[in-house]
């Protein structure tokens, strides 16, 4: 009897999880292993806001699935709508359904708008391909009308890793092409880039000044009319381009699913798997707790348990703990087809890497004695991330291609 594995969405926690999945299975012919996703490519999400810039580098950050899977995994394109768990079906918008043992949820996120009136209607958002080709349009679209009496005005709502990275990158293509225009980040919390250390804060506030990005604090966005930012203090502000990024919620295709979840968003335990012994879930749509008594303690652990005791024991809503994951759980569910004990998994927080522009900011890179850190060892480190992505997922020729443009 054939044992049927699905796996869901083509991100990095998708991608990871079947080159890990086809590594531990080999040739195995009680096996069946299908890959499901809306598109045919893996797009690299983190080097998305390259496009907003120049959208000839398309083909550098989006990784055909041919080049991923192996022969013996079926690949199947559609639009996820919904997983039965009682069933053991995954629904797609056609209207058909795939059935499965044992399946691994991978959809990742979308952007939260946390019910501020216009804000859906009228912003940008960027999660995929076609949002960073919007933006890129939005962009020139409101060059061609600018003028130096009045120069196009940009607002990036959100100063998260996206926002940060696409206000630099607006920023940087206005100076390029010498573009009369105005770029704004606008964030609610006090400090950009909340939660993090102060000196990379610092260290990122001044990189983006330096490219005469308008940093607001302390604001918060109230209502969006088709051309104006409405914030709570009563503040008015025009735009001509408005990309929302200021936080995620899980997929609507979980929205019926039977799991334990926040906001679309399925829990699991630090073997991946849920409260259903025949789901697993990873990345940014899922919450994935750390066990830390049953597993290895890291240093960022260990650290955290130490400075921040009261902080949330869940790995963080990275690409990087989306592909370590993806490698777990391939590991996890081939040990349970053979009814061995799972593993507990721990994140290993390797550093953040910060582009503006052309410029990058590295903070709390495993192996570096300095704490922050910009200039070309940080723009080479992040690089060498990007190229160690592609190595993993598709071999050393995609890293030659896109070594230039990364």
């Amino acid at each position: 009897m054939t044992v049927d594995i699905v796996v869901l969405g083509a991100g990095y926690g998708g991608t990871a999880a079947i080159r890990s999945l086809q590594s531990e299975l080999g040739s195995r012919e009680d096996v069946s292993l299908t890959w499901v996703s809306k598109e045919d490519y893996h797009f690299v999400l983190h080097e998305s806001h390259r496009l907003i810039r120049d959208a000839s580098v398309e083909a550098e950050v989006t990784v055909p699935v041919e080049e991923i899977r192996s022969s013996g995994t079926e690949f199947v394109q559609g639009e996820i709508t919904g997983l039965d768990v009682d069933a053991r079906t995954v629904s797609l918008a056609d209207g058909s359904e795939i059935d499965y043992d044992v399946v691994v949820v991978c959809l990742g996120s979308r952007t939260a708008f946390f019910g501020i009136d216009g804000l859906e209607e009228h912003a940008l958002t960027l999660k995929s391909l076609d949002d960073a080709m919007a933006i890129n349009e939005e962009v020139r679209a409101a060059a061609d009308e600018a003028s130096e009496n009045e120069p196009a005005q940009a607002i990036v709502g959100g100063s998260g890793l996206t926002g940060i990275q696409t206000a630099g990158e607006i920023a940087a293509h206005r100076t390029e092409q010498e573009i009369p225009m105005d770029v704004h980040l606008v964030e609610q919390a006090d400090g950009i880039f909340p939660g993090h250390d102060h000196e990379f804060q610092g260290s990122i506030r001044n990189k983006l000044e330096d490219h005469d990005v308008e940093i607001r604090t302390s604001t918060t966005i109230s209502d969006v009319e088709e051309s104006t930012v409405h914030t709570e203090g009563g503040d008015e502000m025009d735009f001509d381009v408005l990309i929302w990024a200021g936080g995620v919620s899980g997929q609507r295709a979980l929205e019926s699913a039977d799991l334990p979840k926040d906001h679309n968003r399925i829990y699991t335990g630090a073997t991946l798997e849920t409260d259903e012994d025949r789901v697993f879930a990873l990345g940014d749509g899922a919450l994935m707790g750390q066990n830390e008594e049953d597993s290895p303690l890291s240093e960022q652990a260990i650290w955290e348990a130490i400075v921040r005791p009261d902080a949330s024991n869940q790995a963080p809503p990275t690409a990087e703990a989306a592909m370590e994951a993806g490698e777990i759980v391939g590991q996890n569910v081939t040990r349970k087809l053979k009814g061995e004990e799972l593993i507990n998994w721990t994140y290993t927080d390797k550093g953040t890497l910060v582009s503006i522009g052309d410029d990058a900011v590295a903070h709390g890179v495993l192996g570096v004695p300095v704490n922050t850190f910009s200039g070309s060892a940080a723009r080479t480190i992040k690089k060498a991330v990007s190229a160690r992505w592609f190595a993993k997922i598709s071999g050393p020729g995609r890293v030659i291609r896109s070594w230039p443009d990364m």
